[in-house]
């Protein structure tokens, strides 16, 4: 089964990501997100850590093709910032929106047709906010836009997460 859950900031998104993979005897935690060292992203990632299962093996990485390379069931968490990466890599952010099909292509083909197991995709709901007011925020929110249809179409559910909440799409 592929899933994509999204929804805000602080929804609780990862917490019932994770609930979809109960019961599995092996799973790979993918964090595809950039290299930070402030306190704030820090202690993020410890509460996130501190929820999950001793079993769980966790993955940071950029390169999120090769990190979907397993038999195991996966969780990606998040979409956002993996996207981020790519971005910040290519240094793209003062450019025209970059063409980054290729690699979205590739990601969505690894995670739909070559995994065994689960996969569970976390991304963020960019849609239902405000313009944003720089040119980076805007290009971001246009590239996960697309980034998560294309990953929402390739998979077998979209659970939505307002609040807590979970509606099923």
């Amino acid at each position: 089964m592929r899933v994509l859950v999204t929804g805000g900031v602080r929804s609780g998104k990862s917490r019932h990501a994770e609930s979809l993979l109960d019961g599995e005897p092996a799973v790979r935690y993918v964090a595809p997100g950039p290299a930070r060292d402030d306190d704030d992203w820090q202690a993020r990632v410890a509460t996130h850590q501190a929820r999950r299962p001793a079993h769980w093996a966790t993955v940071e990485t950029g390169d999120l093709v090769a990190a979907l390379t397993t038999e195991d069931a996966v969780i990606v968490d998040c979409l956002g910032t993996w996207l981020t990466r790519l971005v910040d890599d290519a240094g793209l952010w003062d450019a025209s929106v970059p063409d980054l099909a290729a690699y979205v292509d590739e990601a969505v083909d690894r995670a739909v047709s070559v995994l065994g197991g689960t996969v569970v995709l976390v991304t963020n709901e960019v849609g239902m906010g405000v313009v944003p007011e720089h040119r980076s925020g805007r290009v971001f929110r246009d590239l996960l836009g697309s980034v998560n249809q294309r990953f929402g179409a390739a998979c077998d559910e979209v659970h939505l997460v307002v609040a807590g909440r979970v509606l099923r799409l």
